[in-house]
């Protein structure tokens, strides 16, 4: 298909790589660091495996991007009394669909503008606090 295609391969991959590090490093800024760290690595890594620097390149920065994206709403969902195991799983599930996703042309590069946005509009809607049953106390 060309170099466009597996940039954008690399790239919505390295989004599920990153999306997959954040949400087993949980909401800490030093395991998020190292997680992104990590992810751009891996990123680096399998872009080399898909074909050259341009590949290797593209997964490394989707690989920051969904990481950071993704360490927003992990340590939202942590501050609202998410459990980290449920989380793991269910942001596990969600790289994985990323990932694969990007085997479809062109939605590589989507997935790396639409995850950030996804993020922030999640960060400035999101409430502090599930009321949960202490709204019918009063």
């Amino acid at each position: 298909m060309g170099d466009w295609y597996t940039i954008g391969l690399a790239l919505g991959i390295g989004v599920g790589i990153g999306v997959l590090a954040a949400g087993l490093a949980g909401a800490r800024r030093g395991a998020v660091v190292a997680a992104t760290v990590v992810a751009a690595l891996v990123g680096v890594a399998i872009g080399f495996l898909i074909e050259d620097w341009t590949e290797a390149l593209g997964a490394a920065i989707g690989a920051v991007v969904g990481a950071l994206a993704a360490a927003q709403v992990v340590g939202g969902a942590l501050r609202r009394g998410g459990t980290r195991g449920g989380l793991a799983v269910l942001v596990g599930i969600a790289a994985v669909v990323i990932a694969a996703l990007a085997l479809v042309p062109v939605v590589g590069y989507v997935t790396a503008v639409v995850v950030p946005a996804l993020a922030a509009r999640m960060r400035r809607r999101a409430p502090e606090r599930y009321a949960g049953l202490r709204s019918l106390a009063k």
